[in-house]
């Protein structure tokens, strides 16, 4: 009996009983999940299985032995009820599988820690046993048993998952509305609240989004950007960067710069975003206006040299590395991927986290971020966009490209052409919706299509 094979269990060894989580958690051979100290002594489990399975039936006395080895590494479906419960589809394989699984661990470990009756159940899309038992050995949490298939195809069925990571979690009541109890952005209310985000009920996150409108409605540049122990940015400097005070920033219109260097994307629409700044400094200084522009890069590189290295080649400002106001703000504006550039207006307020889209869009003309700017942008698009081909054949692809607006089909999208996000007028192909910025598209006649 393999590893894998020494789950599957006959139909008589086990009885599903009835639970809240049965139905969904259970299958007929199998009433118990995986519990995360099974790893350590995998031997003293299949064995204990293997003689179960086999001494059950003729009352063996050695069945009481091993069903202390059993109950020690599983866990009974049954356990859960009373619990909100974490459904986790995840898989090794899958990058942003890989950074959220921690973030999640961290969390389950907190409320574990304060004796809060939540669980999380493992999902797994993994390619092969051995992916699953190398992922799973980071995880603190209840797993479905990798060899399990139908269990695992019958819960992504159910929750229709289209997209990993994906947490669905379950209250541990159920109602006559049990659909609507159902939460199926567990990933991003994570992301966003972290602990606070539990029991995860209606009520708790409709508390969560008023505290958050509180403090948005609140917000200043300098209860933003400042902690008990520091009250200035870095600039440039020899030998060591200069300190420049955030109280500088008051009255100006401000981008928040989410980046790495790590980050391939960030390495790409950095040099595009230097242009720009210089571009809108250089226009404020022509016009006379009494008013500036600045930049704070906030970075999520892992190291110091990194971080030296690359704000080495910005010429604005930047919160220290490793300061605990960049994850602060990485949680306080939900920022789930980088490069991200949030604006804030010469209030402190919020004008938009869309900012790297619309220097995409707009480049300096983007400034000042307003509303009243970005329609009057919007208006010259639409009139630019009646001059346009209503199709195109461009040289990076096969097939005809389509003139599509967001009322006719188009929608935020990322550029194939240039790898930048992209929203309102496109060229889109309708056959395998291949799209370019109306910018980006190299035309060619139809016979010298490639």
């Amino acid at each position: 009996m393999n590893k894998d094979e020494m789950w599957v269990l006959n139909s008589e060894s086990y009885k599903a009983p009835s639970s809240r989580f049965s139905s969904l958690l259970a299958s007929k051979d199998r009433d118990f999940l995986l519990s995360p100290t099974e790893n350590q002594v995998s031997l003293s489990l299949s064995l204990a299985l293997t003689l179960i399975v086999q001494n059950k039936r003729n009352s063996d006395p050695i069945w009481s032995d091993y069903e202390c080895v059993l109950r020690r590494e599983i866990v009974k479906v049954s356990d859960l009820d009373g619990k909100v419960v974490g459904i986790y589809f995840s898989a090794n394989w899958y990058p942003p599988c890989r950074k959220f699984t921690p973030i999640l661990a961290g969390v389950y470990e907190q409320l574990k820690g304060r004796g809060c009756g939540f669980e999380v159940v493992f999902v797994s899309s993994d390619e092969d046993c051995d992916a699953f038992a190398s992922y799973r050995s980071s995880m603190p949490w209840l797993a479905i048993p990798f060899s399990d298939l139908e269990s695992k195809k019958g819960l992504n069925r159910r929750f229709e998952i289209e997209d990993i990571p994906c947490l669905i979690i379950l209250q541990p009541v159920s109602t006559d509305n049990e659909e609507d109890e159902i939460l199926r952005d567990g990933v991003e209310l994570i992301y966003r609240y972290g602990v606070r985000a539990f029991p995860f009920t209606k009520q708790r996150l409709e508390e969560l989004e008023k505290e958050e409108r509180e403090k948005h409605e609140n917000q200043t540049i300098t209860n933003l950007l400042t902690n008990h122990n520091r009250n200035f940015l870095l600039g440039h400097g020899h030998p060591v960067p200069k300190q420049v005070d955030v109280g500088s920033l008051v009255g100006k219109t401000v981008g928040l710069y989410f980046s790495a260097q790590w980050c391939l994307p960030c390495l790409k629409f950095t040099p595009k975003l230097i242009s720009i700044y210089h571009k809108i400094k250089e226009m404020l200084v022509e016009e006379k206006e009494n008013e500036d522009f600045e930049i704070v890069f906030v970075s999520s590189d892992s190291e110091q040299v990194g971080f030296d290295s690359y704000f080495g080649t910005m010429p604005w400002l930047a919160l220290p590395f490793g300061d605990p106001t960049v994850r602060s703000l990485t949680k306080y504006f939900d920022v789930q991927r980088v490069p991200c550039l949030v604006i804030l207006g010469p209030d402190g307020k919020t004008l938009t986290k869309q900012g790297r889209n619309l220097i995409n869009l707009y480049q300096e003309k983007a400034y000042p971020f307003t509303k009243a700017q970005l329609e009057f942008l919007e208006k010259l698009k639409d009139e630019e966009a009646k001059g346009l081909p209503l199709s195109e054949y461009h040289a990076g692809h096969r097939h005809e490209l389509t003139l599509v607006s967001e009322g006719t089909g188009g929608g935020p999208f990322i550029c194939c052409e240039c790898d930048e996000q992209g929203f309102g007028w496109a060229y889109q192909c309708i056959d395998c919706g291949y799209e370019v910025h109306t910018n980006c598209v190299k035309a060619v006649n139809r016979g010298s299509a490639g």
